[in-house]
């Protein structure tokens, strides 16, 4: 049977009143940082097959690599690394039963922010 109250059912929340949560946010960047660093595997990958391929083919995609652009799409894959790994580490704190609570999970949350990006400047730093 058709139900007759659907126009008096209520909607679910919509993005104009419903207002993010850092762990929504965290959790979702964690799924963008694992597919961004895709980007970076494709460009390692390329750069370690024109060092098979040829010298002057490796000397064209070592330009690439080592340029500007090369660079920053590289530091930005550490940064992503460290934050993929931090949510990494976090989903197994959560597994285990521990920091289910919201202000756990909030310290958790701006602890995978903070640390990515000191544990990225350290890797920069150490490079």
């Amino acid at each position: 049977m058709a139900d007759v109250n659907r126009g008096n059912r209520p909607l679910s929340p919509h993005l104009s009143i419903y207002r993010p949560q850092l762990n929504s946010m965290t959790s979702i960047l964690v799924r963008i940082t694992g597919n961004a660093m895709i980007v970076a595997a494709f460009l390692l990958v390329w750069w370690l097959i024109a060092a098979a391929t040829g010298a002057d083919y490796f000397a064209t995609v070592d330009g690439i690599v080592t340029s500007f652009l090369g660079d920053l799409v590289m530091a930005l894959s550490v940064l992503g690394l460290w934050y993929h790994a931090l949510g990494g580490v976090r989903h197994l704190i959560w597994d285990a039963g521990y920091g289910l609570d919201l202000e756990s999970s909030d310290r958790m949350g701006w602890g995978m922010l903070i640390g990515s990006v000191a544990l990225t400047f350290l890797t920069l730093i150490a490079i």
